[in-house]
């Protein structure tokens, strides 16, 4: 199988990883809970990735809040900074894991900056939102569907100059682009722990600036005569038993992205996709490519999307087709009635997966003929990039 779906969960998962839950299965009991040798292995273990996620994304190891996904942490984030009825800024890219929240809130929502990788207008359209002085902002980072990295330090700088408190949706970035909570100075960054950082699903981190307001209340293992949740972090936001082996697995996964390198990994994921994007397009095919793309591309095949996927995945390739969790995205793009196909590459993408996906695309599907035969993209030949 050739995967590129590394936008909904990475896969396979690095040895490392599957080995590192294991070990915890066997070795991990429940921490904070006891001074026995198995719980206090679960503690080191948690506390282990708390500092490799505070060395990665620059902050302290008490501001990193262990949640079952980026959802659970955007949902936290948000119900913190966020009251029934406020005005919210969010970008025109949002997943449905920011604005459902928001409509659940019956949020005053002002969408700014639609243009596909375009930053002045991002940049412009969020000035003047900010103007009007809403509660809170919130921007992913970079878009599930279409990989268009937003310009989060200069969206940062904005919302710090109008004072407003700001969210960034790290889903598709942590990992791959540089992260600093310290000098974004952001309120929340939330972000899985089972897409670019390798880790298993049900892991997520919630970065935190300020102190959120739990959203889950229940045991901690600490103040346990108080009935209000603990005001520190990371107590405040952990309710409930972790999943040590998800935590394990997830260290391991940070390990590797620090020892590889998150620039390392990026050249390479977006590498692949630009090379895609082009056999693409040689191909016939209408493209989403542009300034500032990540290892996400999307594309309109010559037939419904759904089908172009499932026929795909009779050739082996593991891809996504649709809205993508983000109609709002779509409706910026235009591409709301349609949806599109989504490739997204990950930690084990190669140029040899690159040239065989563009080869069965160019022999199965409708107008997939290439009109070149040497030095194209999409030839298994053709040059790299």
């Amino acid at each position: 199988m050739i995967y590129l779906d590394n936008g909904a969960t990475s896969f396979p998962k690095p040895g490392p990883v599957r080995r590192a839950v294991q070990e915890a299965l066997l070795t991990c009991a429940n921490p904070g809970r006891g001074g026995y040798e198995a719980a206090l292995q679960a503690a080191e273990t948690v506390f282990t990735c708390r500092e490799r996620a505070a060395a990665l994304f620059d902050c302290r190891p008490e501001q990193v809040v262990f949640t079952l996904n980026a959802t659970h942490a955007l949902n936290m984030a948000i119900h913190t900074l966020v009251q029934p009825g406020d005005r919210v800024v969010i970008s025109g890219f949002e997943h449905n894991a920011v604005t459902r929240p928001l409509h659940g809130l019956g949020a005053d929502i002002l969408v700014a900056g639609r243009r596909l990788f375009d930053w002045e207008d991002t940049l412009s359209q969020w000035e003047k939102a900010l103007k009007r002085k809403p509660k809170a902002a919130i921007f992913t980072h970079v878009s599930n569907v279409f990989g268009y990295i937003l310009p989060a330090e200069a969206l940062a700088a904005l919302c710090r100059r109008y004072q407003v408190p700001f969210i960034i949706d790290a889903a598709q970035s942590a990992g791959m682009l540089p992260l600093s909570l310290r000098k974004l100075g952001a309120d929340f960054i939330a972000m899985p722990g089972h897409k670019g950082l390798l880790g298993p699903q049900g892991t997520g981190i919630l970065l935190c600036g300020r102190t959120p307001d739990p959203i889950l209340r229940g045991g901690t293992g600490s103040e346990s005569k108080n009935q209000e949740m603990p005001d520190f972090l990371p107590d405040r936001g952990e309710a409930g038993t972790l999943n040590v082996p998800g935590i394990a697995g997830l260290s391991a996964g940070l390990a590797l992205v620090t020892g590889t390198g998150v620039e390392r990994i990026f050249r390479r994921e977006a590498g692949e996709a630009a090379f895609c994007a082009r056999g693409l397009r040689n191909l016939g095919y209408r493209v989403f490519t542009g300034p500032n793309q990540s290892g996400t591309v999307s594309f309109l095949p010559n037939q419904d999307c759904e089908t172009a996927a499932s026929r795909l995945a009779e050739l082996g390739i593991a891809c996504r087709a649709g809205l993508h969790c983000a109609p709002l995205a779509h409706e910026s793009a235009g591409t709301l009635a349609t949806g599109t196909v989504r490739l997204s590459f990950g930690h084990s993408c190669s140029r040899q997966e690159s040239r065989e996906f563009l080869r069965r695309m160019g022999g199965n599907f409708p107008g997939g003929s290439c009109k070149k035969t040497v030095n194209c993209y999409c030839h298994p030949e053709g040059d790299t990039v």
